[in-house]
């Protein structure tokens, strides 16, 4: 990927057919400075109002991606993105005559097209990458959706889809590089069921749609009357089903052209972030929904700085508070300290250490045959280093306490056994306001993940001091 900023040469024009409202219009690619990202510009409005195209200006993800803002939208704007996050453009005004993005035959074809004929431009600035430094994942178990960022050094997917039907089951997608798109990614359209496409039709939502614009899978029975009401809806002399599950509209690009639809969806949704991710994505059943709660929750991850401090630690270093000092400062007594030295403390984190002993009292009763910290105390534990963070922000600490208000998100990765070191990296999530602290934390032994989660704690006076 480049380090330098892009954007397009001059400017260039595409007209066409929105696939939900049926507005046809135009939609130009205009030149932008360092810094301007991308923005779409409602031209056909009054004071032509600029929207953002960012993860926060999302609205609704019922299919496709829009964005607005004060009741201003976009709609559809998923395969224009990926194109341009696929050209490596990072700053481009979008005019539109219309309020949605044409639909053109379902992909990002024309819109790759449309920048190689003007060409990109250099810019001086240094392009601002979202570095992956530790995994990300966002989960549905119910509905077997999976989104998952892992450090890598380029922007790579994985997509792995399964509608459980004969027509279109298990199907996987990879794109290397972002340098892939243009060929292996960017030709390939959008599909529908044919039920799917009849209840849209029914219900006048795909006033913009014909089968030039969408692979249709078939999986079910249908009847040469059917296909010929379809035929005529569509303006089409004859409509028939393939061998391969879908309707005679064209010809697949690729055998796992779903797949690969889905891959496209992914990298324009998640270009809504703002900046190009360096990082492996891997989705297993995406979609827009999907594809925008995950990007807002890589967005929310930076934000609170949860790229926490990690391994190696030096814990042979002269500890910033011993066992007396902490003592000090905290109210509890063993055997209920359970944190043993802090190794860093600035206005931002700490780092602090728990000896596991065999000697510690609960593993008297707690798995006595094979010895394990109890995942409670494990939080315990990093509660109270959490509570030193927190009095650290106050002067004269010795006269306040910290009472948990919240904790959530707490995942157990690895047994925590006699004889372990366990280091507890927390960070500031966001300004101390009103005495309320709020906080990401994670708990390593060695350069093992074994713990984290999120504490919300507040600083309250002593009422006898």
């Amino acid at each position: 990927m480049s380090e330098k900023q892009k954007t397009i040469s001059k400017p260039v024009t595409i007209q066409g057919l929105g696939l939900h409202t049926g507005q046809t219009g135009n939609m130009t690619f205009n030149p932008a400075p360092a810094n301007h990202g991308i923005k779409f510009r409602r031209i056909d409005l009054d004071n032509k109002p600029i929207i953002d195209a960012h993860i926060d200006n999302v609205v609704s993800t019922a299919r496709g991606t829009t964005i607005g803002v004060n009741g201003v939208l976009v709609y559809t704007i998923e395969h224009v993105l990926a194109a341009f996050a696929g050209k490596g453009i990072d700053n481009v005004m979008i005019d539109l005559d219309m309020e949605e993005i044409p639909i053109m035959d379902g992909s990002s074809r024309h819109f790759i097209k449309a920048i190689e004929e003007v060409g990109t431009k250099m810019l001086a600035a240094k392009r601002d990458f979202i570095v992956i430094k530790e995994p990300i994942e966002y989960e549905i178990p119910d509905k077997k959706i999976k989104m998952l960022v892992e450090p890598a050094n380029d922007f790579s997917v994985s997509v792995v889809i399964n509608y459980e039907s004969k027509v279109l089951g298990e199907q996987v997608a990879r794109m290397r590089t972002i340098d892939d798109f243009a060929d292996e990614i960017s030709t390939c359209r959008t599909f529908v069921f044919l039920h799917e496409l009849e209840f849209l039709l029914k219900n006048n939502l795909i006033k913009g749609g014909d089968l030039s614009n969408a692979i249709v899978f078939v999986n079910r029975r249908v009847n040469q009357s059917e296909l010929d009401r379809l035929a005529e809806l569509f303006n089409k002399p004859k409509v028939k089903v393939k061998n391969e599950g879908i309707l005679n509209n064209l010809d697949l690009n690729f055998e796992n052209e779903p797949a690969r639809h889905k891959l496209l969806d992914v990298v324009g949704d998640l270009a809504l972030l703002g900046k190009p991710i360096k990082g492996h994505i891997t989705a297993y059943r995406p979609g827009h929904q999907t594809n925008t709660e995950f990007a807002k929750i890589i967005q929310k991850k930076l934000n609170n700085k949860i790229m926490l401090k990690k391994p190696p630690f030096d814990v042979y270093a002269e500890p910033v508070y011993d066992i007396n000092q902490i003592k000090a400062i905290l109210p509890h007594r063993p055997p209920f300290l359970l944190v043993d030295r802090v190794l860093e403390l600035t206005d931002d984190h700490i780092v602090a250490s728990k000896n596991v002993s065999m000697n510690e009292p609960f593993f008297v009763g707690h798995f006595p045959d094979e010895p394990i910290m109890p995942g409670v105390l494990q939080v315990e534990a990093m509660a109270q280093a959490g509570g030193i963070f927190v009095l650290n922000q106050v002067e004269n600490p010795e006269l306040y306490s910290t009472y948990f208000l919240k904790i959530n998100d707490v995942r157990f990765r690895s047994k925590v056994v006699p004889g372990d070191v366990l280091i507890f990296s927390i960070e500031l999530s966001a300004p101390i306001k009103r005495g309320i602290c709020s906080m990401n934390g994670k708990a390593y032994v060695g350069n093992k993940l074994v713990m984290e989660g999120q504490l919300t704690a507040q600083i309250v006076k002593n009422k006898d001091k």
